[in-house]
């Protein structure tokens, strides 16, 4: 990696973990949801860098999480593994390479170009976060109604909000890439 992809992949992973920090708790049981800024930061990285360091910042954060650094949105560790919405984290893994790379299958691509590749990461996203809750909460945990759960906390609560953050990123990232084109991966 050249200096200027690690810093960018340094920066990246920083947003990350501060937004997790920006949130809004949705009481819900048996696990309260968060929606943070972090799903924002996510599409900026992936965007901005590509899929592949897109994905690196989000693996260094994920990594810094499990190692007991506390910025998950709920703290950190290795224990965090067992909680139900841990695949939302994962998600953003696998999200951060779909965005990135769907974005640059068209490297001029405009805003609606970047709102799809921006909305690929989406589902994504969600299908990790989902199926993931509902392995660890029904198959593990034992959770009564877990396809209610699922739907319910895990999709309807933050889909829409999610959304309004692809659009917000997709002309964040349609800005920055005119303003500064070099940070654009392969520019």
């Amino acid at each position: 990696m050249k200096t200027k992809e690690i810093v960018y992949c340094s920066m990246f992973t920083a947003l990350i973990a501060a937004g997790a920090f920006m949130k809004v708790t949705i009481p819900v049981e048996p696990y309260a949801m968060h929606f943070t800024l972090q799903w924002f930061f996510v599409l900026m990285a992936a965007l901005l860098t590509g899929g592949t360091q897109g994905a690196m910042s989000v693996g260094v954060y994920l990594l810094l999480g499990l190692a007991g650094v506390p910025i998950f949105a709920s703290g950190g560790g290795l224990s965090y593994i067992a909680r139900p919405t841990f695949g939302f984290l994962l998600g953003f893994l696998l999200a951060a390479y779909v965005t990135g790379n769907v974005s640059q299958m068209r490297p001029g691509g405009g805003y609606r170009w970047l709102l799809f590749a921006s909305v690929c990461g989406l589902l994504v996203y969600y299908c990790a976060g989902m199926l993931y809750y509902a392995f660890v909460g029904g198959l593990l945990l034992h959770y009564d109604g877990i396809l209610r759960l699922v739907l319910v906390n895990c999709c309807l609560l933050t889909i829409g909000q999610d959304f309004v953050l692809c659009m917000i990123a997709a002309g964040a990232a349609l800005r920055m890439r005119k303003i500064l084109p070099h940070v654009v991966s392969g520019e």
